[in-house]
């Protein structure tokens, strides 16, 4: 099993955080953020990942740097996980729907980490939950996961149910990109022989 735990401690944050890609979709999310944990619980649901965060965090100031370190230290996981990243797809999109909402999803495993995120949010919170904190766990994740990340929101309406298409997005698009393709035949998906 690809697996992988990462600890992150700095002024501002305490966090554990454990990955198994090949897993059941089992997770245990405790982040102090609740809609972040039901992000969290349902990007581990539909991507099959075995998933446990535990982010004691500064929330007394507030939930960015949370939020962020989150996503920080989820996506040294990732990468710690995939290895020399030999058999992946490496490539993998869709598009999500959430109701009145759809977000398409494009990933590229490639060691070079770049984010393209075209969503908005028409409400500034979510709950107690500051929407522009998704963008920044989805750059934190994607720059410390290596990937090339697209995330874009074609259309909706609902805060909530964007959010949902984007981590679900992500999810099942990662969920493809990190399978095993046995034409492949363990080698690295790159002419250039590394990612």
């Amino acid at each position: 099993m690809r697996s992988a735990s990462i600890s992150r401690k700095t002024a501002e944050t305490d966090i554990a955080v454990s990955v198994g890609l090949d897993g059941t979709g089992q997770s245990k999310i405790a982040t102090g953020i609740g809609f972040l944990d039901h992000m969290l619980d349902l990007f581990a649901r539909h991507g099959l990942f075995d998933l446990e965060v535990k982010v004691d965090g500064d929330l007394h100031i507030d939930q960015h740097h949370s939020a962020e370190d989150c996503g920080i230290a989820l996506g040294q996981a990732f990468s710690k996980a995939l290895g020399d990243k030999r058999g992946v797809t490496r490539y993998a999109d869709i598009h999500l729907p959430m109701d009145e909402a759809l977000t398409r999803v494009c990933i590229d495993i490639s060691g070079r980490p770049f984010l393209v995120f075209r969503t908005t949010f028409k409400v500034e919170k979510i709950g107690q939950f500051d929407t522009e904190l998704v963008r920044e766990w989805f750059q934190a994740f994607a720059m410390n996961a290596g990937l090339t990340l697209h995330v874009e929101t074609l259309y909706g309406d609902n805060a909530h149910h964007i959010a949902e298409s984007c981590f679900k997005g992500l999810a099942r698009a990662l969920r493809k990109a990190v399978a095993i393709d046995p034409r492949e035949e363990g080698r690295v998906p790159s002419t250039k022989g590394s990612l």
